[in-house]
């Protein structure tokens, strides 16, 4: 990217040969004996001096101003063999001072120079239409400096040679924001992310990774709750990482709890209380990823002011014969935890989006669902209690234990009461049957 020296041609403009000799002042035109060099342009005691233009053998040409036989001042340079152009300071016969150096490929860097090298300031624009402004340091992006990329992100923060090293912010397109540490172009050391969804994470990072991430959702709590229609129950969630402790670097993940009713098979004399079915309102049940099927029970909340929506077809007016298998009420807790499944994404403003009646956003790696009430029936689907002499131990239940409209979540707990991974399950109410 240097600019060819005059140093070269220099002595030969004072020599005297039998091909002539250059001019001494004024205008005149001087072909160098090794054809290389072709000058034309102000002369001075033998020498370039004024403004003038050198032309290369190989197409190249300078043309500028020129000191004492050498290149120096203001001036343009093509280079062929590159295609790159170059306007502005030269200090014997190299970019040097401020500039702007136009690329082949389409980028552009307009800046200081040091001996053909981009040095100090500027402003570089690459053949994507990526910005980079701030330091350089031999042609390199280095020390502070601000990059627009191509995908819409933004970064400001430090680099070192060409990479993102240091601490810097980098705002997403989506509205994730970072805020931290950066070694080798990726998140390493301390730092905290928000992103889009809500979701944060305040902690170390290596290679790009969180090290304190939550690996695993957590349910507190005794194994069994004895739960009654219109009492309100609580529920308890940690996350937690692979060492079972509290993942309190992880803000804004929003949990949402929900019920269903669990369909199995009825054998004959079953204990267990099911439902009739209005036609029309039986809907295909729903697989889990616990192993068997459900159909979406209500929940409401005094908060909420009514039952979930959504939780249920609309009734239909006739009835329809039972259905063959019976039906276990669930309680199945969902983690969204991917963009795709958040409730919203933040605000122009920066505003944490509204959570759902149903959801809780965790705050340092916990969450509480408070004031939780089992709704009536869905439309179209009413308990059939069975009370005959066959079964007549269900109606000498003691007081406080589970009866008509009750249920008990029950959950496959760890050691110390804990729930890995896995919504409480319901046990339905235990009546008598014929």
């Amino acid at each position: 990217m240097a600019a060819a020296s005059q140093r070269s041609p220099t002595p030969r403009l004072q020599r005297r040969d039998s091909q002539g000799r250059p001019p001494q002042d004024g205008y005149g035109v001087y072909t160098y004996p090794n054809s290389f060099f072709r000058y034309e342009g102000e002369w001075r005691g033998g020498k370039t001096h004024g403004h003038g233009k050198l032309l290369f053998k190989d197409g190249s040409y300078y043309e500028g101003e020129f000191v004492d036989g050498e290149i120096m001042g203001e001036g343009c340079r093509l280079w062929v063999s590159s295609g790159n152009t170059y306007s502005g300071q030269f200090v014997l016969g190299e970019p040097q001072g401020h500039g702007t150096m136009k690329y082949k490929d389409g980028g552009r860097y307009e800046g200081e120079f040091s001996r053909g090298l981009r040095e100090g300031h500027g402003c570089l624009v690459d053949q994507d239409g990526q910005v980079y402004q701030g330091s350089f340091h031999n042609n390199r992006r280095h020390g502070r400096g601000q990059m627009a990329f191509q995908n819409g992100d933004k970064y400001d923060g430090d680099w070192v040679r060409d990479q993102r090293q240091g601490h810097g912010v980098l705002w997403c397109a989506d509205g994730s924001t970072y805020e931290g540490q950066w070694h080798s172009d990726v998140f390493s050391g301390l730092g905290s992310i928000v992103h889009c969804s809500g979701v944060g994470y305040r902690g170390m990072w290596i290679n790009g990774h969180p090290v304190a991430q939550a690996t695993r959702t957590v349910i507190l709590g005794p194994e069994v709750m004895d739960v009654a229609h219109s009492s309100s129950f609580t529920l308890r969630v940690e996350l937690q990482q692979d060492n079972g402790e509290v993942a309190e670097s992880e803000d804004g993940r929003v949990l949402k709890i929900s019920a269903g009713v669990r369909y199995v098979q009825l054998p004959a004399y079953s204990e267990v209380s099911f439902f009739k079915v209005d036609e029309g309102s039986q809907e295909l049940p729903i697989q889990t990823p616990f192993g068997f099927e459900c159909i979406a029970y209500p929940l409401s909340s005094p908060t909420s002011g009514g039952p979930e929506l959504s939780a249920t077809p609309e009734s239909a007016s006739t009835d329809s014969p039972l259905p063959q298998g019976d039906l276990e009420v669930t309680m199945v807790s969902n983690v969204l935890c991917d963009q795709e499944d958040t409730p919203g994404r933040l605000s122009a403003g920066g505003g944490m989006p509204r959570c759902p009646e149903d959801c809780r956003r965790v705050e340092r790696g916990r969450a509480q669902f408070t004031d939780v009430c089992l709704g009536p029936p869905p439309p179209g689907y009413h308990p059939i209690p069975f009370l005959d002499s066959k079964h007549e131990k269900a109606s000498s239940r003691p007081r406080g234990s589970l009866g008509p409209g009750r249920m008990t979540p029950t959950v496959r707990d760890p050691p110390a009461g804990s729930r890995h991974q896995g919504p409480p399950l319901a046990h339905p109410p235990r009546r008598g049957g014929s």
